[in-house]
């Protein structure tokens, strides 16, 4: 009878063994194969927005070196949360990741009752540029200058102004503006920047709370950018005559990262394959030169350097929010 159970146990942890080793051996070669079928890669805002851009442009450049398309989908709303929401939901398998903004992280959950756990749903892959906005009126306009927009909008309350979107980045930017110049604006958030410039030129908003894809039209003429936040306290090189809103004396609400994210759980060596993929593709001179024409810079991070840096945003917004009284409530 002892024998019979000696001989179990040792079939038993014979074969425990061989599984193991066979996972181990198995692993590098599932990370080689890794991807063999599409990636689809949503973006949390519409279609022309400046994070479609660029996300459409890794895209294009992963699938060169992955030789497997890589497939944009659009889901935007609630500045980034509702595409946020939906690869949360995702299999960690490496075919559905997202292009969305480190606020989905950093503030969201401050702001909306919403349908993921924002510091834990996620694994970051990398970081790759950085909102900074601009306050823009039409190039025709008489305001030539943010002294004057600040008069204008003094003896006109309620002037409107479109951004990406409620508690987007711009909105916000302009809301510290706002409080910091004692100014009655009326936001109107659109789905995208792309949508806030549509409307922008349809003249259905005086003036615009930019964020990236205004710049073109800056450079044309079309737009006269009057003030650039989200950024440091140095003037852009690019635009040296227009101010920053530390200039003004104001706060300035910090900027977001660009990032691709995947679900949580998401394994590390496809981060990693991802991660050097992405950044191969955000270094070249295609994309670069796609940053300078949005007037983007290139801010690389990678998924360890996010987790670092994205409670320290958190802990920003969280004291922020309290002060203006956004805070949702429960």
């Amino acid at each position: 009878m002892m024998g019979t159970i000696h001989s179990f146990w040792a079939i038993f942890m014979t074969v425990g063994l061989n599984m193991v080793c066979l996972f181990l051996f198995l692993v590098p070669t599932w990370a080689q194969d890794y991807p063999n079928k599409p990636i689809t890669l949503y973006c949390g805002y519409a279609a022309g927005a400046t994070t479609d851009l660029t996300a459409r442009a890794l895209a294009m450049g992963a699938e060169k070196i992955l030789g497997v398309p890589v497939m944009v989908d659009n889901k935007p709303g609630g500045t980034s949360t509702v595409c946020a929401g939906l690869i949360a939901s995702k299999k960690p398998d490496g075919y559905s990741l997202a292009a969305v903004d480190t606020g989905v992280v950093s503030k969201s959950n401050f702001l909306y009752k919403i349908s993921y756990n924002a510091e834990k749903d996620f694994t970051y892959v990398l970081q790759y540029t950085r909102y900074i906005g601009g306050l823009c009126v039409h190039g025709d306009s008489p305001i030539k200058s943010i002294d004057e927009f600040i008069a204008w909008a003094k003896s006109k309350p309620g002037l409107m102004y479109g951004t990406p979107g409620m508690y987007s980045q711009q909105h916000l930017a302009m809301e510290v503006f706002n409080r910091c110049k004692d100014l009655k604006l009326k936001h109107i958030p659109y789905k995208g920047g792309s949508e806030a410039v549509t409307a922008f030129l349809g003249k259905h908003t005086d003036f615009l709370g930019g964020s990236g894809s205004h710049i073109p039209y800056v450079k044309q003429g079309a737009f006269r950018m009057l003030l650039v936040y989200n950024t440091s306290d140095k003037r852009d090189p690019i635009f040296p005559d227009v101010p920053v809103l530390r200039e003004l004396g104001c706060e300035d609400y910090p900027p977001w990262g660009m990032v691709i994210v995947g679900p949580r759980g998401l394994p590390d060596p496809m981060v990693k394959k991802l991660s050097a993929v992405f950044k191969q593709v955000a270094e070249g001179p295609d994309f670069q030169n796609l940053l300078k024409q949005l007037n983007l810079p290139y801010d690389f991070k990678d998924g360890a350097q996010l987790a670092k840096d994205l409670p320290k945003e958190t802990e920003w917004n969280r004291a922020f929010f309290k002060k203006i009284g956004a805070m949702k409530e429960g």
